[in-house]
């Protein structure tokens, strides 16, 4: 296992990210359940995993339940991570919030308290003052966003008074817009990307077709339709090839690719032991120069067709500030 080491802190380059854990939308109850949980996780540590990301409104707080009972005695050996939803974004609401998730956790503080979402209808500032009280307090050591623009990353900086030192987006082969400032600013500010999604939901892992598309929420993703998983085959097939030259998964190859990016951390879930070890051992797989610059060539060929388009513009709008 590789590590990144930010705030002094040592985290692991693969981490695993614990949406799926009490998500029925991913499988819980029926592919996987608590026991799987417990296990993931254990094996994680194990492994030098290091990096647990959930969030109060995974499983409606089931997430952080299960992932703190996971961890138990062996606390100590994690960096734990999670989520403010923006809607408790007032001041006086984010300790108190804050302290929910503990009890949840079973834990008295974590490493990184994150912000979920931007919430365009309450000023940046309101949160932040509540963050920065939270960490002032000693119950979290650092605060990090998600979802957010580098404006509004930077205006999160200056409300906080203190580096805001991660950002957690969706970043893989197929959505490589963080590479155009947000990494850039992590890398020469010691800051961190968090990327979810790294597989694109489970696209670039090849199980996938226009014949055999993922259910639950997924099936909402615009990349899950017919044009777009035949305008990613050139990736895909890139994947696989150099996947066959190692020996592994077009998924690892994948992930690979992810954490040699500077300053990214990966955050794949994981709904079986397999999954996890197979996770892991990506973070020490060795990609050509060569492999490299073929799987940059491919993907950014890939320019998908959005049927979503007028409101995913209109996110990125609020979420650039």
């Amino acid at each position: 296992m590789r590590y990144l080491t930010i705030a002094g802190r040592q985290v692991s380059v693969v981490g695993l990210g614990a949406w799926q854990f009490g998500s029925k939308s991913w499988g819980w109850g029926t592919e996987f359940d608590t026991d799987e949980a417990y296990a993931i996780v254990n094996r994680a540590l194990e492994l030098g995993i290091t990096l647990f990301d959930t969030a109060e409104i995974y499983g409606n707080g089931l997430s952080e339940s299960i992932l703190g009972q996971a961890l138990g005695s062996r606390r100590s050996e994690a960096y734990v991570a999670t989520k403010l939803w923006p809607s408790h974004g007032l001041r006086r609401q984010v300790a108190a919030t804050v302290r929910r998730s503990f009890s949840r956790l079973a834990m008295d503080h974590v490493e990184l308290y994150q912000v979920h979402w931007p919430n365009p209808l309450m000023p940046l500032s309101w949160t932040m003052a509540g963050m920065r009280d939270v960490r002032e307090a000693g119950l979290v050591n650092e605060v990090g966003v998600s979802n957010f623009g580098l404006r509004r990353w930077r205006r999160a900086d200056d409300a906080l008074g203190a580096p805001v030192i991660s950002n957690q987006v969706s970043y893989n082969l197929l959505r490589r817009q963080p590479e155009d400032d947000l990494i850039p600013f992590a890398q020469t500010n010691d800051r961190m990307v968090l990327a979810y999604s790294p597989l694109a939901q489970g696209l670039l892992s090849g199980r996938y077709s226009s014949s055999n598309l993922p259910g639950g929420f997924r099936r909402f993703n615009s990349l899950f339709t017919s044009e777009n998983i035949r305008r990613a085959k050139p990736v895909l097939e890139a994947l696989q090839q150099i996947a066959h030259a190692h020996r592994v998964t077009p998924a690892q190859i994948a992930l690979a690719w992810i954490v040699r990016q500077p300053a990214v951390a990966a955050i794949p879930g994981a709904k079986s032991v397999w999954q996890v070890e197979q996770n892991a051992e990506a973070a020490d797989i060795d990609l050509t120069e060569d492999e490299l610059g073929g799987l940059d060539n491919v993907s950014r060929a890939f320019h998908p067709v959005n049927r979503l388009r007028g409101w995913k513009s209109l996110m990125r709008r609020l979420i650039a500030g």
